[in-house]
């Protein structure tokens, strides 16, 4: 019968991965849902960047900026609800008004 120890072969799957300071890097940014689904699409978007060289971040961003700017213009796009109807009189002036001195 032998001590000695078995000696452990390294492979690829058991040795610790080496640091790459140009390696994508998850910013790992809280994205909290808004309620809207169009702009809740757009931050979720956002999470695509963490898998990309930054040189990559750029069309991640704009694509994020163009679907928020047209969530955006859609919400102008849609009617509003009425005006509130005034709650005075408009058709009589104010008795202040046509008394100057």
């Amino acid at each position: 019968m032998s001590d000695a120890v078995p000696e452990t072969e390294i492979t690829e799957e058991t040795a610790e991965p080496e640091y790459d300071p140009a390696a994508p890097a998850p910013l790992d940014v809280t994205r909290t849902p808004t309620g809207n689904a169009e702009v809740d699409a757009q931050l979720e978007r956002l999470g695509d960047a963490d898998h990309l060289a930054t040189d990559g971040h750029v069309e991640v961003y704009e694509d994020v900026h163009r679907g928020l700017r047209d969530a955006l213009t859609a919400l102008d796009a849609r009617p509003g609800p009425p005006a509130p109807s005034p709650s005075y009189d408009q058709r009589a002036p104010s008795p202040s008004y046509g008394n100057r001195s």
